[in-house]
């Protein structure tokens, strides 16, 4: 049983047969990466500028669809109450309505 197990098999050592300078990406793989990470951030950037313009317009368009139905609103109120005052419940003469 000594024998089977005795003897150790040598384990061989890797030898380099390429040069480490040459599949390392260097100076030019790091600049390819920061230009590609200056592109990124600039394009985000410009996608949050445009998404909050995007819904500024959409608050400011709500805004002012608000204003118009309230002044809608008291135009209506205000036109009902002038009809409101002028009608004292008698008929219109001729003098009031000037197409008769």
């Amino acid at each position: 049983m000594l024998v089977l197990f005795g003897t150790e098999t040598p384990i061989p050592t890797p030898t380099m047969t390429v040069e480490p300078d040459s599949v390392t990406p260097g100076p030019a793989g790091f600049l390819v990466i920061v230009v590609v990470v200056i592109a990124v951030v600039l394009l985000i950037w410009d996608m949050n500028r445009r998404i909050r313009r995007v819904r500024y317009r959409e608050e400011v368009r709500e805004e002012l669809d608000a204003e118009e139905a309230a002044g809608r609103d008291a135009q209506a109120s205000d036109a009902g109450t002038a009809v409101d005052a002028d009608d004292d419940g008698e008929a219109p003469s001729a003098k009031d309505d000037p197409g008769r």
